[in-house]
C-alpha cells in the first residue's frame, strides 16, 4: 500500500480541537496530507460543522451512506441555492450552469448535451481515442525525465474536449487554460491572485465560444457540443453568463476527471508494484483497475448543495440555508462500506462502488467516456510493456475542489 496516501495518525489532525477542525484547508490538499483529518472526522463526527473557515460557516458530511443520501436527495438539497463548490462568490460572480440548478431546467439541459456520450457515440469515438492514444505514447521520449502530466494526461483529455467541442485543434491547449483558471481559487502569490483576473480570462473564454456559437447557430445542426447548445430550445436562448457557465462545467468535466485519473493511475501502479504485476499478469482486469484508479483518485474532491428546508443528516441538525459539503474523497475512504478502503487494489469484488461520479440527477454526464479514455490508454500502455517509472513525487494543485497534479515526472526505459 502507498505509503504517501494511507491514512496516518497526524499529530496535528488530531490535537486540533474538533469544533475548530477545518478540512477544507486548500494547503492540506496541496501537501496531500488532508487524509488523517477526514479519518479523524469519519470515526469521532462525520456530520462536522465548521463555523469559521475561509470559505464561512460550512457542513461536512463524510461518510458514504451519509453522502449517498444528501447527493440523492436534490428536494431537499438544492445545487442551484448556493452552486457546486465551497466557494461562496458574488451573485455577479456565479454563472448559471445545469449541474448547479434543479428540475426541471437542469434536466432539460441535461439532455441537450447528454447524446455526445450516449453508448453508439462512444462506440463511434472509440477508434479515434485508442489512435491518439497509440500516437501520444510512440512520441514519448525514452531513457530521459518527461512530465507525464504534460504530455499524457493533458494532451489526450484536450484532445478528446477538443472534438467534442470541434474546437480550433491548433489552439486546443486554451482549454486547458480555461479549465485551470475556471476551478482555481485566487490566492497572493498565485498567477491568479485576484476574482477580478480570473473574471476576464473567462472573459476571453466566453469571447472565443461566442464566435463559435455564433458560426454554428447559423449552420446546419451538427454533434458537437456547441451546435446541441445551440439549437436546442433549451439552451439557444441562454444568456452571456449561462453560456458561460455551461461551458465551464463541460470544459473542467470533461477535463479534469480524465485527466487526473490519468496521471493518478500511472502513481498508483507505481507506488503499489504488486498492482502492476497482477495487470500486467492479467490485462482482463484493465476496466476493475479503470474504476480502482478513479475511486482512490477521486478527481473532484466534494460537492456543495445548500438545505432547502430544515432536516437531519446523522442525527445533526441541519437548518434551511446551510452549507453542506459533500467530501466524495473521504466517502471513497470509507472503510465501513468499501473493504480495505485505504488500500489500492485493482481487483475488487466491486470495483464500481465508488463515489467519484456523484449520484442521483447530477451523476457525472461523461462518466462513460472518462473511463473508455482510460481503459484504451491501459490496454495501449500493456500492449507496448511500456515501463512507466516516477522519478520524483508529484506535484499537486492548489485546490479543495480539483484533486489533481500539475506535474508527474517519469521516466520510461528503452
Amino acid at each position: 500500500m502507498s505509503t504517501i496516501l494511507a491514512e496516518w495518525p497526524g499529530e496535528e489532525a488530531y490535537a486540533i480541537p474538533l469544533g475548530e477542525l477545518d478540512v477544507s484547508e486548500v494547503q492540506r490538499f496541496r501537501a496531500d496530507t488532508i487524509w488523517p483529518y477526514f479519518a479523524r472526522l469519519r470515526k469521532e463526527d462525520p456530520v462536522h460543522y465548521c463555523k469559521d473557515s475561509l470559505f464561512g460557516p460550512y457542513w461536512s458530511v463524510t461518510k458514504y451512506r451519509d453522502i449517498m443520501a444528501v447527493d440523492t436527495n436534490h428536494k431537499v438539497f438544492s445545487s442551484e441555492a448556493g452552486g457546486i463548490t465551497i466557494v461562496d462568490r458574488r451573485v455577479l460572480d456565479r454563472n448559471p450552469m445545469f449541474i448547479a440548478m434543479d428540475p426541471p431546467k437542469h434536466d432539460e439541459q441535461r439532455k441537450t448535451v447528454s447524446p455526445i456520450v450516449a453508448p453508439g457515440n462512444l462506440a463511434n469515438l472509440e477508434g479515434l481515442i485508442r489512435s491518439r492514444v497509440c500516437a501520444i505514447l510512440d512520441s514519448l521520449p525514452r531513457n530521459e525525465t518527461f512530465n507525464w502530466v504534460d504530455n499524457v494526461s493533458i494532451e489526450l483529455t484536450t484532445q478528446m474536449l477538443a472534438t467534442l467541442f470541434d474546437f480550433p485543434f491548433e489552439d486546443r491547449r486554451l482549454l486547458t487554460h480555461w479549465s485551470d483558471v475556471a476551478t482555481t481559487i485566487p490566492q497572493a502569490g498565485q498567477e491568479i491572485d485576484t476574482w477580478e483576473k480570473r473574471g476576464a480570462i473567462m472573459g476571453e473564454c466566453l469571447a472565443y465560444f461566442t464566435g463559435l456559437w455564433n458560426e454554428r447557430i447559423n449552420a446546419e445542426p451538427s454533434s458537437d457540443l456547441i451546435s446541441m447548445l445551440a439549437h436546442s430550445p433549451s439552451t439557444r436562448n441562454m444568456s452571456p453568463r449561462e453560456f458561460l457557465g455551461n461551458l465551464i462545467l463541460l470544459i473542467v468535466g470533461g477535463n479534469d476527471t480524465t485527466r487526473n485519473s490519468i496521471s493518478g493511475g500511472v502513481w498508483f501502479m507505481d507506488q503499489n508494484p504488486n498492482e502492476m504485476r497482477k495487470l500486467r499478469d492479467n490485462p482482463l482486469l484493465v476496466p476493475s483497475a479503470v474504476s480502482e484508479i478513479i475511486r482512490y483518485q477521486t478527481p473532484l474532491a466534494h460537492m456543495r448543495r445548500n438545505a432547502l428546508v430544515d432536516t437531519t443528516i446523522g442525527e445533526k441538525k441541519i437548518r434551511a440555508g446551510d452549507k453542506v459539503i459533500m467530501w466524495y474523497i473521504s466517502g471513497n475512504r470509507d472503510d465501513e462500506v468499501i473493504e480495505n478502503a485505504n488500500s489500492f487494489m485493482i481487483d475488487r469484488k466491486n470495483p464500481r462502488q465508488h463515489l467519484a461520479f456523484g449520484f442521483g440527477i447530477h451523476r457525472c454526464v461523461g462518466n462513460r467516456l472518462a473511463e473508455l479514455q482510460l481503459k484504451i490508454l491501459w490496454e495501449e500502455m500493456l500492449a507496448r510493456r511500456l515501463d512507466v517509472r516516477v522519478v520524483a513525487e508529484p506535484e499537486r494543485v492548489a485546490s479543495n475542489f480539483v484533486h489533481g497534479y500539475s506535474a508527474l515526472p517519469v521516466r520510461i526505459a528503452a
